[in-house]
């Protein structure tokens, strides 16, 4: 089987696409139900799954990309894959400047789509130039000395205050260009702590190129399954010393958010493409057809609401606040953040349905 189109792979991608968006536009951040927000610290939501999500579907979309274009032996395509890195980098960076009312001194330098670029880049470089077996080793060895890196600052390792992630972005970027979210400066999408993320984008690569290589569908089904469950496995065990940490990106969490995600396309694919219940998952075709572009513009549309105050009971507030405001007149508080979300959802699938007919594909 050579490079067969797995509905199911874009039905996942859609789905990440949509959880993305849900997730990051509540009514209020001080109103959300506790699934729909990060683990503060150690620990596992289903939130936390949805970042690593979305660098399993770059892997995937890298498989058909490289092999399509024969880039394992093209001279200039590694060229290609730095300038494409740069440019997402550079993205996520421009949308950090959006809405940004201090100083540059106090911009955040790293984000989503700079972890996005970065580990985009590293990932394609190595499956370009490695064959599978030293691809396998060198995943491994990301791993096993990202997991030694962070116990070199002793016995506070795994701590907010005190983690080597935290340590060496304040040594390149300085405390002023960090996310300050969590009380202090520690970015959650720090630079080492990219390093490990890499893997959750080859790990996308090659369970794809398991599928294409499967006697047939339900086989490739049951080799993700099989994969899945030795890699919840490892990680289970690997999580008694080093925690499940989305923050700090432990390994652990890397073999622990890919399984999920493997188990994740098997379902679509008993789903879809055994069962053959497509139209149940439609919508979510129609989100996954240009995720870059629709994740950039959701973002740009919310932070617009901050930017633009209106005058409500004798005082100003943005249209984010107002808009929630309204929602919450009818609704408890939580419930009404939710409804926001999922309003956003529905608004930006009604943007992707526009593209999707009209076969607009805008590549990043």
């Amino acid at each position: 089987m050579s490079n067969v189109r797995y509905v199911a792979l874009d039905a996942f991608r859609g789905l990440t696409i949509a959880l993305m968006i849900l997730v990051n536009t509540p009514g209020s951040w001080s109103a959300v139900y506790s699934p729909l927000l990060h683990a503060d610290w150690h620990g596992v939501t289903a939130t936390d799954l949805i970042f690593p999500f979305f660098l399993f579907i770059i892997g995937s979309a890298l498989y058909f990309s490289l092999t399509n274009s024969n880039a394992k032996s093209a001279a200039g395509s590694i060229l290609k894959i730095i300038k494409r890195s740069a440019l997402i980098f550079c993205l996520g960076l421009l949308l950090n400047c959006y809405g940004h009312a201090g100083d540059l001194s106090e911009l955040r330098i790293m984000g989503v789509l700079q972890r996005l670029g970065i580990a985009y880049g590293v990932a394609a470089i190595l499956l370009i130039a490695l064959k599978p077996k030293p691809l396998l080793f060198s995943s491994l060895a990301i791993l096993l000395v990202y997991w030694w890196l962070l116990t070199t600052v002793g016995d506070d390792a795994y701590t907010l205050t005190s983690n080597l992630v935290r340590k060496v972005d304040l040594t390149i970027f300085g405390a002023s260009h960090l996310y300050q979210g969590k009380g202090l400066a520690f970015d959650p999408e720090g630079l080492l702590s990219t390093l490990p993320a890499v893997v959750n984008i080859i790990i996308g690569f090659e369970a794809t190129k398991w599928l294409n290589r499967a006697r047939d569908k339900k086989q490739g089904m049951r080799n993700l399954v099989l994969a899945a469950a030795l890699m919840i496995s490892i990680s289970w065990l690997w999580q008694l010393v080093l925690p499940l940490n989305k923050s700090l990106w432990t390994s652990s969490y890397v073999l622990f958010s890919s399984a999920c995600a493997l188990f994740l396309l098997a379902f679509f694919i008993w789903l879809v493409d055994v069962k053959g219940q497509r139209k149940l998952v439609g919508p979510l075709l129609v989100y996954g057809t240009n995720p870059m572009f629709i994740y950039v513009l959701s973002w740009l549309w919310v932070s617009t609401y901050y930017l633009i105050e209106i005058k409500h009971k004798n005082e100003l507030i943005n249209i984010n606040d107002y808009l929630f405001l309204l929602l919450e007149r009818w609704f408890p508080a939580n419930l009404a953040s939710l409804i926001f979300a999922l309003l956003h959802v529905l608004l930006f699938w009604f943007i992707s349905n526009i593209l999707y007919k009209k076969q607009i594909i805008i590549k990043i």
